[in-house]
């Protein structure tokens, strides 16, 4: 019996053992970061209540690189969490490396202000 495993599985179970230790509320919520092969993904999430008070996508950018889109991700994510006076979040950076896209969205967000 064979139990080989996927890179999405691999992704997914760390995921799942970092989300066993954090947890978003409505003062101090989650920031999810997802990447896929095309798009970068963010979300500032209140898990007690289970909604998602703000988000980010780099889906209708065209220009620049998948990184310099990224930053603009957590530039666009620390002003709308600024609007809500929300200063403090937990990082959550999904069961992927910190690092590329996941840490430019995670540098871009402290220099705009948020904490974590």
């Amino acid at each position: 019996m064979s139990k080989s495993t996927t890179k999405t599985e691999k992704r997914t179970r760390r995921h799942a053992r970092v989300r066993s230790q954090i947890v978003g509320s409505a003062e101090k919520p989650r920031l999810a970061v997802y990447r896929s092969n095309k798009f970068t993904y963010a979300q500032l999430i209140d898990d007690t209540t289970g909604k998602t008070l703000a988000s980010a996508s780099d889906i209708k950018e065209s220009t620049g690189t998948k990184t310099e889109r990224a930053t603009a991700i957590g530039k666009n994510i620390a002003e709308q969490a600024k609007k809500q006076s929300i200063a403090k979040v937990v990082f959550d950076r999904g069961g992927f490396k910190f690092a590329g896209r996941v840490k430019a969205v995670a540098e871009e967000a402290r220099a705009g202000g948020l904490e974590f």
